[in-house]
């Protein structure tokens, strides 16, 4: 089993998942880590990530093991550059390419057509791979350590909370995680857009950090291919299943003015704005106070979290404004919804 390791080299605990602060002895060898097969959970600008060698099959299998992640789910690939791009991609559309010169590095996820070194694993049977170049530093710093493209789906059990904290996913996946590099919260809070553009007219598979309409400035309207996916035929992108991102505790997206006193007895508020009645509720957590969608979003895992670990019977998620990034948001309360 690796060792993780405190920030002045020495072994922090015999046992893998101990969480470590990011500093640039932390981070090269948490690259040692990477290109022997282990798992490294990291931070990005969307959420943490657990990471392994693209490139290396076995490393691959051990994210779906420990996360409980279906087959039919493909994982991004992260690369720091042009050259670990080429690993990984058969070639690079014009489209592509002006996104990438937009975006990257970015919260924006390409799906393009795959090189034959990518295992079939990684893209779940598809002949494409989704790819995006981190903005967050350590995440770069990690990369450039590892020296190889890194699979890293969100470091959670599958269909669960994202984590956008290291605490998050000590308390999910502790010990099955061989290193976890700690730098504080993410700065998104979601997940990065995905675009297909493998395809005759490219077309938006996930709402993200990046909002479609900065997108289509570059790209023309996208065609909106962000409804639940079909297991049984595969996903072209993760996080397509209708339901994705749930807390334990059963959660509805419902206005809070229409719940009774008697209902809110045993329930948690995820409030948008501060609401004008919230009385009764046994919990309240507000994502913005000014309405700020972006800081919405910043916030939405970490409140839903701290709500799922009070032992209630419900959380009332407050339904959010679908512009911008707020889409993001409402698509993860409806799949937490129907988690």
């Amino acid at each position: 089993m690796a060792r993780s390791f405190q920030g002045d080299g020495r072994p922090a605990s015999e046992h893998a998942g101990v969480l470590v602060p990011a500093n640039p002895g932390s981070i090269e060898r948490a690259g040692e880590l990477l290109r022997a097969g282990h798992l490294v959970a990291f931070p990005t600008e969307t959420v943490y990530g657990l990471g392994a060698n693209a490139l290396d099959p076995r490393a691959v299998a051990r994210i779906f093991e420990v996360k409980g992640r279906p087959a039919f789910d493909p994982l991004i690939v992260h690369v720091l550059d042009e050259s670990m791009l080429a690993e990984v991609a058969a070639g690079v559309p014009e489209l592509a390419r002006r996104l990438i010169d937009r975006f990257w590095p970015g919260p924006l996820t390409l799906v393009i057509d795959k090189s034959a070194a990518v295992p079939t694993l990684v893209t779940a049977g598809l002949d494409t791979v989704a790819v995006r170049s981190p903005a967050h530093p350590v995440a770069r710093a990690l990369l450039a350590a590892a020296r190889v493209p890194v699979a890293a789906p969100s470091a959670n059990r599958f269909g669960g909370l994202s984590p956008t904290r290291a605490e998050h996913v000590a308390s999910q996946l502790g010990e099955r995680v061989d290193c976890i590099l700690d730098a504080g919260p993410s700065e998104h809070g979601v997940e990065s857009t995905i675009v297909l553009i493998a395809a005759e007219r490219p077309a938006l598979l996930r709402h993200g950090a990046i909002p479609s309409e900065a997108i289509e400035p570059f790209t023309g309207p996208l065609l909106d291919a962000t409804r639940p996916g079909d297991a049984r035929k595969g996903l072209a992108a993760p996080g397509m299943l209708a339901s994705h991102y749930a807390p334990r505790t059963k959660l509805r997206v419902v206005d809070p003015a229409t719940v009774s006193r008697a209902e809110r007895e045993r329930a948690g508020l995820l409030a948008f704005r501060r609401p004008a009645d919230a009385a009764g509720y046994a919990a309240v957590r507000v994502l913005a106070d000014d309405g700020d969608l972006r800081r919405a979003a910043a916030t939405l895992f970490d409140a839903l979290h701290e709500l799922d670990a009070l032992g209630l019977e419900r959380i009332d998620a407050e339904p959010v404004p679908e512009t911008g990034v707020g889409r993001a948001i409402a698509d993860r309360l409806r799949r937490a919804a129907n988690g």
